[in-house]
């Protein structure tokens, strides 16, 4: 499966990535403030060109280990602008271990091949897609960071997370209500032009996919209502953001991994 990437650079570049991204996870204390900033953009490189080595090759493959993989690269990218505006952010080197291993298991397993792709406006639908499911990750770590926070202050130690709880909080929000955005655009535009986008026949269809997608976005939909109406703050709103983001992932990534890996049908 490793040897399906076109040319030896998508090879180089998957695992320089990986090896970049180990370095930082396992290095970050020992290494300078300006030694981080460009280990994390030389694997933030690496990690992008490995993922237009796959989708802009010839012919292009996608599948479950590369869109969990372009997440992963989204969330950090999302990171690196962030970590400018608030320098006291601190996870650069749990993002690197999951950026490492998104970038393996997307050499492992690279996904389909695209010998034909039935609409021009197909790619934008999967870009949007995908983009919520960064958008919701990015959520995801800072619910998590805003967990640790808040456990730091039940216990009067000292929070390890290096930013004020109601300042993860809010980012939190904002990242949810933009996923939850993007997301509603991906559903809205596959449910009114299934058949532009995937050719004649193919209209909306309630797979395992659609399923999913809709429940995960019912999910956000509480969670953005329960916040508005009736105050839903810490836990209780980071497990339903953990819940829809579950039901997000069994969504596409899901099922095209039940798809490749246990019916072989790709």
């Amino acid at each position: 499966m490793i040897l399906t990437l076109s040319a030896g650079w998508g090879l180089a570049t998957a695992i320089g990535a990986a090896l970049a991204y180990a370095v930082l996870a396992l290095a970050t204390p020992r290494l300078s403030p300006g030694s981080t900033r460009i280990v994390l953009f030389l694997a933030w490189l690496l990690h992008a060109l490995t993922l237009a080595n796959g989708l802009l090759g010839q012919p292009p493959r996608f599948g479950f280990a590369p869109a969990l993989s372009m997440t992963v690269w989204l969330v950090l990218s999302v990171y690196a602008v962030e970590s400018r505006l608030f320098p006291q952010l601190q996870a650069r080197w749990a993002l690197a271990g999951l950026g490492s291993a998104a970038v393996l298991l997307a050499l492992v397993f690279p996904g389909a091949s695209y010998h034909l792709i039935s609409s021009p406006w197909l790619p934008l639908h999967w870009a949007l897609g995908i983009a919520s499911y960064g958008l919701f990750a990015t959520a995801v770590v800072h619910g998590w960071l805003m967990n640790r926070s808040e456990r730091s202050i039940r216990s009067a130690t000292q929070p390890d997370t290096g930013m004020p709880l109601l300042t993860l909080e809010r980012l939190t929000f904002r990242f949810v209500q933009a996923g939850f955005v993007l997301l509603t655009a991906t559903l809205l535009v596959g449910w009114l032009f299934a058949e532009t986008l995937y050719g004649p026949g193919r209209a909306w269809q309630w797979n395992h996919k659609t399923f999913f997608s809709v429940l995960a976005w019912l999910t956000f939909a509480g969670l953005l209502i329960g916040r508005a109406r009736l105050g839903w703050r810490g836990r209780q709103a980071v497990r339903v953001l953990y819940l829809g983001s579950g039901l997000l992932l069994l969504g596409y990534a899901g099922s095209r991994f039940v798809l490749e890996i246990i019916l072989h049908r790709i």
